[in-house]
Order: C-alpha cells, then structure tokens, then sequence
C-alpha cells in the first residue's frame, strides 16, 4: 500500500539529514579560519536542519481537514523559524560568535534542503 504522507515525511526528513550534512561540511570548510568560525557555520546550517526536521514531524502528521493540514504547515513553518531565529540570536548574543559564517552556513543548508527535494535522491537509484 502508498502512503504518500509517511513518503512525504521520510523525505523531509532525508532532505534535513542532508542538510545536516551540508552545514558539518560548512564548518570543516571554515575550521580554517579558527575553530569559533567553525562552530558559527555549524550552528547557523544546524539551526535549520534542526527547525526544519521539527517542521517535518509537526507538519506531516497524518490525514486531516483541510484547515487542520494548513493551520500544522503554518505551525512548522512558524517553529523552524523560530527555532533557527532563536539559535541564532544566542549564538550571536551570548556566544559572541561571528555572523558571517553562521548567515553562509545558513545559506548553504538551506540550498542542501531545497536541492534533496527537489531531486529526489532514492538509495535504490530510481
């Protein structure tokens, strides 16, 4: 049997893993300028891949009402960007660790997300 919403689950949360990967990938690539340019890209793409993970598991939760549905994609929405918001906010604010490299490693987990969904990367090669 097809259930397209744990299909859709299953690659939100691949897209996330990716993600995840991309902002590790981020952090060695800044590790040169010093470990706390490293911990900044890290945090930054890990913020968003931790949001929109969390997005993920609220979002698709099942068959429901077509409010239902619209009001949990707002509600995902809205906690990944305030999860990532707030990460960032103490990392900047507490942490006093450098912005730059957070915003890159932001932006190139963001890019990760998008390009794992939209490609579609099956491990069985279809």
């Amino acid at each position: 049997m097809h259930d397209p919403i744990a299909a859709g689950r299953r690659s939100a949360l691949r897209a996330a893993a990716v993600q995840a990967a991309v902002a590790l990938l981020a952090a060695l690539a800044f590790l040169a300028q010093g470990p706390g340019h490293a911990l900044a890209a890290g945090i930054g793409g890990g913020a968003l891949a931790l949001g929109n993970a969390l997005a993920a598991g609220v979002s698709l939760g099942g068959i429901m009402p077509a409010r239902v549905a619209l009001a949990r994609l707002l509600l995902g929405t809205l906690l990944k960007w305030s999860i990532a918001i707030g990460i960032f906010a103490v990392a900047l604010g507490v942490w006093r660790l450098p912005p730059l490299p957070m915003v890159v490693g932001l932006a190139a987990a963001l890019l990760a997300y998008l390009l794992a969904l939209n490609l579609r990367f099956h491990p069985t090669g279809r």
